[in-house]
């Protein structure tokens, strides 16, 4: 089997509008953590010394947001009410394994200028590659959005998907749908200004908001689409299992059985 990382890594050195604080204890500062820990909980006095090298264990502490690098969203992120279920929209550690494995599908959007794609530039794709999505598909958007990782770029010049497009996905059975952006939607700086054009609310991160009334998730920060087929591979997304969360970083792939 042929693993491909679909991944964009948490980078403390890249631009973040809410930056990743990354602090790194070594091996011998964690020998000294580990000495104060024994002491204060355990009453145990240990001499650092007799380990090799005078090292025990490295340790990282991150600051970051559940939206930092590659992760998913949940159907509680777009907001409280869930018109599809009592009890309100389910969250990240809640959601069935199931449908973030999956045959994947790519949608070359790379031609799009910023902003929100359509329905009509959807259904141009499935003809082109040959291939309508079905139920249990993972749709992966390749916008070329990351290309720009890293820099305030990134955050500003991308495409995303409107809201009809969204529930014409939903509407053929998908249940996650991915992208190589920072968003879904178009770019905020954009949806603010069409709405100041128009008062249009509509136009508000319609992608986001269709979750309100259709349950589904979203793969954001995703990498290397370009590197894939239109089809003919699974992905695997799983997210991590934070409990009450709107979101859960991935480690998302794209697997080739050979």
């Amino acid at each position: 089997m042929r693993v491909v990382d679909l991944s964009s890594p948490v980078d403390a050195a890249g631009y973040e509008p809410d930056p990743v604080v990354h602090e790194i204890l070594t091996p011998r500062q964690g020998a000294l953590h580990m000495r104060d820990e024994m002491r204060e909980h355990f009453g145990i006095d240990f001499d650092i010394e007799a380990l090799p090298d005078g090292e025990f264990l490295s340790l990282d502490r991150l600051t970051l947001t559940s939206h930092t690098g590659t992760h998913v969203d949940a159907p509680s992120h777009y907001g409280s009410r869930a018109g599809y279920r009592d009890g309100g929209p389910r969250h990240i550690d809640e959601l069935p394994l199931e449908w973030f494995i999956g045959p994947g599908l790519v949608l070359d959007l790379t031609a799009e200028p910023t902003g929100a794609a359509g329905v009509d530039r959807l259904e141009k794709e499935f003809a082109r590659i040959g291939r309508t999505p079905g139920p249990g598909d993972i749709v992966l958007l390749h916008t070329g959005a990351d290309r720009h990782a890293g820099t305030p770029e990134y955050f500003t010049e991308f495409t995303g998907l409107d809201g009809p497009a969204v529930r014409r996905l939903l509407d053929l059975g998908v249940r996650v749908i991915g992208t190589d952006a920072f968003s879904l939607d178009a770019p905020f700086g954009h949806i603010i200004d069409r709405y100041r054009a128009t008062g249009d609310r509509s136009l508000l991160w319609p992608a986001h908001f269709v979750g309100r009334d259709r349950e589904y998730c979203q793969v954001e920060r995703l990498a290397q689409l370009d590197t894939l087929p239109p089809h003919g591979f699974r992905v695997m997304c799983l997210p991590v299992r934070i409990t009450g969360a709107g979101a859960g970083w991935t480690r998302a792939v794209a697997l080739f059985e050979d």
